[in-house]
C-alpha cells in the first residue's frame, strides 16, 4: 500500500472518529441541559424550570419597567439637593472660620 493512501485512510478514520466524538459529546450536554430545565413535554405543554424562570424574569422587567421616568425624577431632585447642602456647606465652613477668626482676638 502506498504510503499517500494510507495516509488519506488514516485522516478519513481521524475525521470520523472526531465527528463520532463530536456527536456523543453534544448529546451528554443535550441530556445535562434538559435534566437542568425539568420535564421537557415538548409541543404539548412546554413548561419547564427554565421557562418558568423566563417568565418570571419578564414579570419583573414589566413590573419595574415603569421605575425609569421615577428614578429620573429622583435623580433631578437629589441634584438640586446635593448643590443646596454644598451652599450650606460653604455657609457653615465661612462661620466656623468666623468663630475662629473672633476667637482668637
Amino acid at each position: 500500500m502506498e504510503p499517500m493512501v494510507l495516509l488519506m485512510l488514516l485522516s478519513i478514520l481521524g475525521v470520523a472518529a472526531l465527528f463520532v466524538a463530536l456527536a456523543l459529546y453534544l448529546r451528554a450536554i443535550s441530556r445535562e441541559l434538559e435534566e437542568i430545565g425539568g420535564p421537557a413535554t415538548r409541543f404539548y405543554k412546554p413548561v419547564n424550570y427554565l421557562s418558568k424562570i423566563r417568565l418570571g424574569l419578564r414579570a419583573i422587567e414589566i413590573e419595574t419597567g415603569h421605575l425609569v421616568p421615577q428614578v429620573t425624577t429622583l435623580n433631578t431632585a437629589l441634584t438640586s439637593i446635593r448643590e443646596g447642602l454644598k451652599a450650606i456647606d460653604a455657609n457653615l465652613t465661612g462661620v466656623i472660620a468666623a468663630v475662629q477668626h473672633q476667637e482668637s482676638k
